[in-house]
């Protein structure tokens, strides 16, 4: 019985042009050098109206994990937590990073970001870890 296993959380943000197969990469490159095993990841999350784009179900399918959809009051709540802060995105979203927010409001209240955002051509990618033991 392992009580204190780490749920992992990828947050993504991304252009509507993505591919599935960009984000997966990203993914497994956040993983990576996070020194993450590819089963600690057991979800993957963005902003509700990205949520429903297909390039986002299909790279969670790729990676056998729950496609979560956030919105956009939870990512404003996990803003306080974040750490990397674009100005870009805080125009377009009102958080710094859409990824590092939606990690962390997709992992709950206790979580932390264990990789701030990192970034591809269309895509960004943080994760946040949530302690499921006590």
């Amino acid at each position: 019985m392992d009580g204190d296993k780490a749920m992992i959380v990828a947050g993504i943000g991304f252009r509507r042009s993505v591919a599935a197969a960009e984000i997966v990469a990203l993914v497994e490159q956040a993983l990576e050098q996070a020194a993450l095993a590819r089963e600690a990841l057991t979800k993957l999350a963005t902003l509700d109206f990205l949520a429903d784009l297909p390039a986002f179900e299909e790279a969670a399918q790729s990676l056998a994990v729950a496609a979560i959809s956030v919105e956009k009051t939870e990512l404003s709540a996990a803003a306080p937590r974040i750490h990397t802060h674009s100005a870009r995105s805080i125009a377009a979203h009102g958080v710094g990073s859409v990824a590092e927010a939606a990690a962390l409001a997709a992992a709950g209240p206790r979580a932390e970001l264990v990789l701030d955002r990192i970034a591809s051509q269309s895509a960004t990618c943080a994760l946040a870890r949530l302690e499921t033991g006590s």
